[in-house]
């Protein structure tokens, strides 16, 4: 998906090096790695959900086939239980296999996550350091130290548990708004340019079942649920300071400037590229209005001093 957004929102350049926006067009630039996501993606999907659907599914038949209800009820990791059960001097493979599970999740999540961050700051609804892709590499490193430090915030809290269930209910309420964003976009706006275009009926089927879901969570864990939703509501605050204010006091742009310079030297970073011969498809109007970043910022420096002298 990075790679995704890195050929459908590209804005190569620097001229908004130091700025709560989206960069424009300029000479200082760079471009990331692009594949052929019209076939990787699709395939990918449809190769890995019925792999670990298979997989989860009979791994819960051996589970039920070997221990009794009473022994999965008392288990606090029914898996090592089934392996010292079955495995004998074996069963050290579940915990290892459990544990390189884990860090396989986390290592998805990680790329997931920092490339929300690395899409809504090319959006310019974030500061446009989180836009910016490593020399040489070519990966979002100052969105991924974004997603780093918010994840040791978040890991101070002392119940993990009431964590996760937040943070479920959160992610999921903005999936089914995301889908239904998609379904909207299609009717609304259906000439504008996609990579990827399914039938209708599959995110359909999906929002019938998450509206079922999610409405199920509300009424069964209100006050969760409604803590979720205020954890979610401070980011409108935020998104006023930052974005939908457009005349910001001096001394906030100089404070972007530096964090975007210092950032720039520590991270060897710069914005990406899109390459003129990936063989998009020619943007048309709706696609550039949605391209527009919210705020529009004030003459840059670069505009002043490309002014002749007199």
């Amino acid at each position: 998906m990075g790679q995704l957004f890195q050929c459908s929102l590209g804005h190569p350049g620097s001229r908004h090096f130091h700025s709560w926006e989206a960069p424009g067009p300029g000479p200082d630039h760079h471009h990331g790695s692009c594949t052929d996501l019209q076939r990787n993606l699709p395939r990918a999907i449809f190769i890995s959900i019925p792999l670990v659907t298979f997989v989860y599914v009979f791994a819960n038949v051996a589970y039920v086939t070997a221990m009794s209800p009473q022994e999965l009820l008392a288990s606090n990791a029914v898996a090592v239980t089934f392996g010292e059960k079955l495995l004998g001097v074996m069963a050290w493979i579940m915990p290892i296999s459990v544990a390189l599970s884990t860090f396989g999740g986390v290592n998805g999540s990680l790329f997931t996550s920092s490339r929300l961050f690395f899409a809504g700051a090319r959006e310019g609804h974030l500061p446009s350091v989180l836009a910016m892709i490593h020399v040489k590499r070519c990966t979002p490193i100052p969105a991924l130290l974004f997603t780093c430090i918010s994840t040791l915030l978040m890991l101070v809290t002392s119940d993990m548990y009431t964590l996760i269930n937040y943070v479920g209910f959160i992610n999921y309420l903005f999936y089914g708004v995301t889908i239904a964003g998609q379904i909207v976009l299609r009717w609304k706006k259906p000439d504008i340019p996609r990579p990827i275009k399914i039938n209708l009926l599959f995110p359909i089927i999906y929002l019938l079942f998450w509206a079922f879901l999610l409405i199920f969570s509300l009424l069964s864990e209100p006050v969760v649920c409604g803590t979720g939703l205020a954890i979610m509501l401070t980011g409108v605050p935020v998104y006023f300071l930052g974005v939908y204010w457009q005349h910001k006091p001096k001394c906030f742009n100089n404070f972007i400037e530096l964090l975007t310079l210092v950032s720039q030297k520590m991270c060897v970073v710069v914005y990406p590229e899109v390459e003129g011969g990936s063989g998009t498809e020619e943007l048309n109007e709706d696609t550039e209005e949605q391209r527009q970043p919210i705020y529009q910022p004030t003459a840059c420096k670069d505009k002043d001093s490309e002014q002749p002298q007199p």
